[in-house]
């Protein structure tokens, strides 16, 4: 393809689904990621200590694990738009349990649900995505939509930084979350239908494909085809693709415990060298900005070069990075070491953008996507969720040791992208 030639249809294609998926990504991730960091404070209001405030703040991502599968049955059933209305109205429901929460027990369910339905409306905008998206700059797309995410917890946390400065009460933040809210599910129930607006005409979701091009791929929902066989449900689906699962999708979680403990290490890495908060933030701020940078530039590279060329450089920088950063702990420039090597670790996640959503989108069944996307998804977040684990584990031996084990896990991760991309998502295909 002549990528100069299409890039203003790419770049219209996009923007035409900004009402329903960027838009509402944008306002969930910002709502979330202003009431996150303040989470251990709840919880110590309502009289936790360290412990079991932290044991409150993991009920987000235990929702996140325990909401994949269920979601991936009920946009097979209901279709995208359904499940992400039904996702941001539960989150309403937990939002108000966060704000009038009278027991720890309350606030972890609080905290459950809302990752629960971030699981919910994670899924219904990949599955979307997957099947109403040109191959030709799918990668792309999906980079962005990780971009969006991105944005909204990076800017967050300033938000929250700002209520608390003009309100002086933590709970300021659940009021905003509560508003971001309403704000999604009304852009995802009122705004323009994506697929009217792709296809410029009518049709049935079964039948209806985006203008910008036809790929001769099947576009899904929640309406059955006639003379179509009936779907196979979540269990069979995982069990029939157990092949690229147990492969491609332990890649796909050892990318994203690499991800995960990159957020661990480096404060924790930074406090063991004796710097102070604000030089720790600064450098970790650095970091995560050269990672927002890079987004696009992930997609653009997966879709001209291929997914390899994305998720090998981003595996074997992290990878590196960490195996490196192991080393210098005790050394006499271990500040230095420890800001070059955050921003290693920062361009190594920021090429990975977007790599995880692709991948899961290419490898998913054509026909139904939603069952399989639950599997793959649950993978790369329990691979997210046992990082931190492993980490803090490994730590009380040595942070050294516990870095040095996460830089080995990245090259291992290397490797296997090397051998099971080719194979599950071959070079035509990407």
């Amino acid at each position: 393809m002549t990528h100069g030639e299409d890039d203003p249809r790419i770049a219209a294609t996009l923007w035409r689904l900004a009402p329903m998926i960027y838009g509402p990504t944008v306002l969930f991730a910002l709502g979330e990621g202003a009431v996150l960091p303040l989470l251990p404070i709840f919880a110590a209001q309502l009289g936790a200590d360290v412990a079991t405030a932290a044991l409150v703040a993991s009920a987000l991502v235990v929702g996140q694990l325990c909401g994949n599968i269920p979601a991936g049955w009920v946009v097979a059933r209901f279709g995208e738009r359904v499940t992400m209305t039904l996702a941001g109205t539960l989150s309403l429901g937990a939002a108000a349990a966060l704000l009038v929460a009278p027991s720890l027990v309350t606030l972890a369910a609080g905290v459950f649900l809302v990752g629960f339905c971030a699981a919910a409306f994670g899924l219904a905008r990949h599955s979307f995505m997957t099947t109403r998206v040109p191959l030709a700059f799918r990668a792309r797309a999906l980079s962005l939509l990780g971009g969006t995410f991105r944005l909204g917890m990076f800017i967050g946390p300033f938000v929250a930084a700002a209520l608390l400065a003009l309100f002086g009460d933590a709970h300021a933040t659940i009021w905003f979350f509560g508003v971001c809210l309403v704000a999604t599910v009304l852009l995802v129930l009122l705004g323009p239908d994506p697929e009217t607006a792709l296809t410029g005409r009518g049709g049935t979701r079964a039948t209806r494909r985006p203008a910008a091009a036809d790929t001769g791929e099947p576009v899904t929902g929640a309406v059955p085809v006639p003379g179509r066989a009936p779907r196979p449900g979540v269990f069979r689906t995982m069990w029939r693709h157990r092949g690229v699962l147990g492969r491609l999708g332990i890649a796909a979680a050892m990318l994203s415990a690499m991800r995960s403990a990159r957020q661990v290490v480096l404060p924790l890495w930074g406090v063991s060298i004796g710097l102070d908060a604000q030089t720790i933030a600064l450098v970790v701020g650095v970091s995560g900005a050269i990672d927002f940078a890079l987004f696009y530039a992930s997609g653009q590279v997966m879709d001209r070069f291929g997914r390899l060329w994305a998720a090998l450089p981003a595996m074997v920088l992290m990878g590196a990075g960490f195996l490196a950063l192991s080393f210098t702990h005790d050394g006499d420039q271990a500040a230095m070491w420890f800001a070059m090597f955050a921003a290693v670790l920062g361009v190594g996640n920021g090429l990975s953008s977007g790599i995880l959503l692709t991948l899961g989108a290419d490898t998913a069944p054509k026909d139904d996507p939603a069952p399989y996307l639950g599997s793959w998804r649950t993978l790369t977040d329990a691979g997210g969720a046992a990082a931190p684990l492993i980490v803090s584990a490994l730590a009380t031996f040595s942070l050294s040791v516990a870095a040095g084990a996460m830089g080995v896990l990245g090259l291992v991760g290397a490797l296997a992208f090397v051998r099971w991309v080719p194979r599950f998502v071959p070079r035509e295909r990407a």
